[in-house]
Order: structure tokens, then C-alpha cells, then sequence
């Protein structure tokens, strides 16, 4: 959504509640080797072997048989998901023949659709670095938040564009393994220091500025905003803006939910955007403080008003419920996927066929799905419960060689 949308949005529930496991155990003191002033290398105390590295998610060419209820529900509902991959991939020519076969597809036709995957398509299980085929599901949408094309004294909270002064250095261009790292700053005088916190951004005489897009009714409506990644701001006359991401601050996200925790102010188990707002609005005195906790900040750009969602990580807007994020390093973008999990907070089947075109800052790993529900407060309040396990198969054109992450 986006930042690529992907790197951001993650995720109501997930990202307040990530960080919100009790803190770790204080570490027992260590016993002392043996001592051994003799010999430069104690025969007692052998030195340790360095822990391995936790083996990598696979894929495993599976059998169409192998998929639940395949081919799951209403099919033909991923077919405009899967034209905005080709638009992304078509001409790559593990993609050409079969977006030039998806030309002449029925695409309304469950059928039809059904059949052009079965013929075109290898289905490979997702299977986790320790051998499970379950992972985590959550949901992520557009918010739809009260604001103003003027500040007002109830429009009072800027929706930033990026900043002049704002500098990124892609490592990737010196170093290829770093390509999905940047570092931003900005320059004092002729050193680069680190960018403005949210706190320092927050405070009109620090000397941060930049052009407004719009104006929001309430902190933390445009908090979330931010978190998701992109979203619409309706004015009071009816008007609306599209706003997706367009920079961050360089900063980490620090999860608002936890802070809450540990002030003792909301229970590990009642964390949710909903009560986050309510204690905001009792409490508007430390509402800044709690904010400011997390020195994350993102700079957002216009987007067009006709298109059926926010951008993600792939280049192409995303289809609602039919478009999801994954980890790009384990799973390619703009692949069909087979997903395979229940609705929010239920034991009720999800399973159906989605399009891995997003990436987002809080989904690692193979088995791990943050599933795009669409716009305003339906969305939302579907997005915000779901946490639920799934299991996944990526679906790979028959004719590009099966990616290295297979071999095993």
C-alpha cells in the first residue's frame, strides 16, 4: 500500500501486539570455566560450536489434488488480480507466454479460470525453515479518516509529503547484498546526521517543515494511517483524497500497544486500535507522549481516485481480498497463491486463490500472509481481528525453472 505498502502496513493487531510479549528472562549467571594457566587452550573448556542458522523456508512441487477445496472460492474474483501481475510481469519471459495466454481466458468464468491455472501452473507448498506448513494470517486495509484541505481548529494534525531535506542512500547501488536496506538523513551543514523523530517533527520550533497534503481531525485516525500505509482523507463537503506512502523518517516502528502495557494502562489482551483511540480521547494530555514513543514517521503522496486500491510493493494497485503480502524473499512477487486459512476470529474456511503483490515491514517468513480486505470501516474492523494459522502453495509458470529456494 504504497511504501511499497508492504513495508509499512502490516497490520492493526499485528503490529501493536508484536511487540507486546512479556520481556525476556535476566540471563543466569555464567559459570566459570575451568581454569587452566598453563595451556593457551583450556583441554577442560572445549570452545563452543557456533548455533546453525535456522534453515530457510522451501517450496515443494505438489499435485493440484493436493490443495483444499481447490479451487477454493469463486476463482474468477483473482482474475483482475492476476491482469495487474502481467501488467507488472508480462514481459519477463517467465511470464510472456502465460499473460498472453490469459488473453483469450473467460475471466468471469470460474470454469475457465480454473482450468487456464491447472494447465499453466505448478503448485508448490510453502513449508517453513523447521519443516511446518502452518503460519500466520493477518489483515491490513485502507482507512477512511475525517480531515480538511485547511487547517481548522478540529483539522489540526498535518499529513506531511516528503520533505525537501530528506536524503536516501540506496546501499544497493555499492553493495548488491544491501538492496533492501536504505539509510536516510538529512544534511547539517556538510555532515549527515539522522533524520527528524516523530517527536521532533511534532514540535513546530524545530525547524522540521514540509508541504502539507491535508489536514486530520484526529492524532491518532492519521497514527494508523501511517501504519497501514495508505488511505483516504474526507473533507467536510464530501470531497476525498487518496494518500499512499512515500517515505519514512528512517526511523524503527515501536509498537504504541506495548508502551500502553507497560504503563499499566491497557492489559496485554484488550490492545486494539479501538482502545488505543478511547484512551487517547480520556487521556489527551499523554496522548502526545504515547505518539511520540514510536519515532517512526511516514511522508505520504497523492494517488489517483479511480483506481481499486493502493499500490503495492509489485507496482500495480492492489485487488481487495483477492491481493495479499509476503515475505519477497521467500515467495516471488506478483505469484498466484493458493491460501488456505478462516475468516477473522472463526472457524469458518478462507480458502482461495490471491495474488503475492505486496510486502510489508512485519511479514517474515515462508508460511506468512498479511491478506488486503479494502477500504473503510468493514475492512478495518476485519483486518483488525484477523490473526488467524494458514497454509500456503505458491504457483509457479510451467515453463520458469523453479526458484533456487526449491532446490533443497
Amino acid at each position: 500500500m504504497t511504501f511499497p505498502l508492504g513495508a509499512w502496513r502490516a497490520l492493526p493487531l499485528l503490529l501493536l501486539l508484536a511487540a507486546c510479549a512479556a520481556p525476556p528472562t535476566q540471563p543466569a549467571k555464567p559459570v566459570p570455566a575451568p581454569s587452566c594457566p598453563v595451556c593457551p587452550v583450556c583441554p577442560h573448556a572445549p570452545a563452543p560450536s557456533p548455533t546453525p542458522a535456522p534453515a530457510p523456508p522451501r517450496l515443494q512441487a505438489t499435485d493440484w489434488s493436493q490443495l483444499p477445496h481447490w479451487p477454493g472460492e469463486q476463482p474468477s474474483a483473482a482474475w483482475p488480480a492476476l491482469l495487474q501481475t502481467c501488467a507488472a510481469l508480462g514481459t519477463r519471459p517467465a511470464w510472456t507466454a502465460v499473460c498472453q495466454a490469459a488473453r483469450e481466458v473467460d475471466g468471469y468464468s470460474d470454469a475457465a479460470v480454473t482450468e487456464f491455472f491447472q494447465s499453466r501452473f505448478t503448485p508448490y507448498q510453502v513449508i517453513n525453515g523447521d519443516g511446518s506448513t502452518q503460519g500466520l494470517v493477518t489483515g491490513y486495509y485502507e482507512p477512511v479518516i475525517a480531515g480538511n484541505d485547511h487547517r481548522t481548529a478540529r483539522a489540526r494534525y498535518p499529513l506531511y509529503a516528503t520533505p525537501d531535506n530528506l536524503l536516501v542512500v540506496d546501499l544497493a547501488s555499492l553493495y548488491p547484498e544491501l538492496k533492501h536496506m536504505r539509510l536516510r538523513g538529512r544534511l547539517e551543514g556538510n555532515k549527515v546526521v539522522p533524520y527528524y523523530s516523530r517527536a521532533q517533527i511534532a514540535d513546530d520550533s524545530g525547524g522540521f517543515s514540509a508541504p502539507v497534503l491535508a489536514w486530520a481531525d484526529n492524532a491518532v485516525d492519521l497514527f494508523f494511517l501511517q501504519i497501514q500505509g495508505s488511505g483516504w482523507v474526507r473533507f467536510p463537503d464530501g470531497r476525498q483524497i487518496h494518500v499512499g506512502y512515500a517515505e519514512q523518517n528512517g526511523y524503527p516502528y515501536r509498537a504504541i500497544g506495548r508502551v500502553l502495557v507497560q504503563w499499566g494502562a491497557l492489559p496485554l489482551d484488550q490492545v486494539s486500535m479501538q482502545n488505543i483511540k478511547r484512551w487517547g480521547e480520556t487521556h489527551p494530555d499523554k496522548l502526545p507522549e504515547l505518539l511520540n514513543s514510536n519515532p517512526s514517521y511516514v511522508f505520504f503522496k497523492r494517488l489517483p481516485d479511480d483506481i481499486p486500491g493502493p499500490y503495492g510493493a509489485l507496482g500495480v494497485p492492489l485487488t481487495p481480498e483477492r491481493s495479499i503480502a509476503v515475505d519477497a524473499r521467500y515467495l516471488p512477487l506478483g505469484a498466484p497463491v493458493y491460501l488456505a486459512t478462516t475468516q477473522p476470529l472463526s472457524d469458518v474456511p478462507l480458502e482461495r486463490l490471491v495474488l503475492a503483490q505486496d510486502t510489508g515491514g512485519a511479514i517474515r517468513g515462508g508460511v506468512r500472509a498479511d491478506y488486503f480486505w479494502g477500504t473503510g470501516k468493514q475492512a478495518g474492523e476485519l483486518a483488525g481481528r484477523m490473526k488467524q494459522s494458514g497454509q500456503m502453495w505458491v504457483l509457479l509458470p510451467k515453463d520458469a525453472p523453479p526458484p533456487a529456494l526449491t532446490r533443497n
